[in-house]
């Protein structure tokens, strides 16, 4: 999955297919598309309705003959004819006529850490639908490391935490490579599953749509420290009876509910400090976890970790368009490659 600076200088566009959301970087445009990875298609005709953010916005207020679905989860798209078809509506025809006028067009993809075979050739086939002749795949812990300026290219330990929807990637770079990774399969979709059980059993309340970020509802300020809010007030429908009812919510037990998910994240940590060599772990101590991606936001995460681990916690500028922006800077060879030279005999 490695490839060199000067195969990625040659892609003329680059694609971060998410599970929450799908982000397209054009050379010499920018980032054209950061959209919700989600279409709403009409099951009696197969015709495509809405895709990005008006098809998030319809999950759970749609007739029984418009679905909404998400052809990519956990970073592995899951249905290349749907994915394919997502992308060229996101991109829009004047972007792919500009696209298209290369006649060996060459894309850039994330993939996620230890993706398998399978998982690598749906992406690949999910580009060359678009028109790509050539699809070079790329670690999104090095994309995403690139995007937030972490100085990969050097002899020096730098640890990053990519927080997704579906799971939370986690290594020491060195020298350009990943010296140490762990895959943990918890993201920002698990904390979300934890609150919306709580609720349920705790309050016996159903919040409205899937498409409500339940987290965002339940915690506010410093949300998952115990100097955020005391309580908060949620709006959803009563279990038994179906209708519409207010609670106060206590934050302290919300944020007992997620600790199970956070833990995992916290024992994936420990197992790649554990399997990295001595030395790298001294640089960590003094620069500590970047986190990116979207989950990285939840409230009162960074502090939990600082907790945790004793190490300085940072918090990237956009953590949520990281990846793609380091895709970005390998495509328009803003990134120098160490250049080592072979000592003479």
């Amino acid at each position: 999955m490695t490839v060199s600076l000067e195969q990625l200088r040659r892609c003329h566009f680059a694609v971060d297919l998410g599970a929450a959301r799908t982000r397209v970087y054009v050379k010499g445009a920018g980032l054209v598309v950061d959209q919700p990875s989600a279409a709403a298609i009409n099951t009696r005709t197969g015709a495509l309705i809405a895709v990005g953010e008006l098809a998030e916005k319809m999950t759970g207020r749609t007739p029984s003959y418009i679905r909404v679905v998400r052809p990519i989860a956990g970073g592995t798209v899951v249905d290349i004819e749907m994915a394919q078809r997502m992308l060229r509506q996101l991109l829009g025809d004047k972007m792919r006529r500009t696209l298209r006028r290369n006649l060996r067009l060459r894309a850039a993809a994330c993939t996620p850490h230890d993706a398998d075979p399978l998982a690598q050739r749906a992406t690949i086939e999910t580009l060359v639908g678009l028109g790509a002749r050539k699809v070079e795949l790329v670690d999104t812990l090095i994309a995403a490391a690139v995007g937030c300026g972490l100085p990969v290219e050097r002899p020096e330990a730098t640890m990053i935490m990519v927080c997704g929807a579906a799971a939370t990637q986690v290594a020491v770079l060195s020298l350009g490579s990943i010296v140490t990774a762990e895959r943990i399969p918890v993201g920002g979709e698990a904390v979300d599953h934890a609150i919306v059980q709580h609720l349920r059993h705790e309050h016996e309340l159903m919040l409205p749509s899937q498409s409500v970020r339940p987290l965002q509802l339940a915690l506010s300020g410093n949300g998952l420290t115990s100097q955020g809010p005391a309580r908060t007030e949620i709006h959803g429908r009563d279990v038994a009876t179906g209708l519409a009812r207010s609670v106060q919510v206590d934050t302290a037990a919300v944020r007992d509910a997620i600790q199970t998910p956070l833990t995992a994240v916290l024992d994936g940590i420990g197992m790649v400090l554990r399997s990295c060599p001595p030395d790298l772990v001294a640089d960590l101590a003094d620069r500590g976890i970047m986190m990116v991606g979207g989950s990285a936001l939840l409230p009162g995460f960074d502090q939990m970790l600082r907790q945790a681990t004793g190490m300085p916690v940072h918090i990237a500028e956009r953590p949520d368009i990281c990846a793609a922006q380091g895709l970005g800077e390998m495509l328009e060879g803003r990134i120098e490659p160490l250049m080592l030279n072979p000592l003479a005999a």
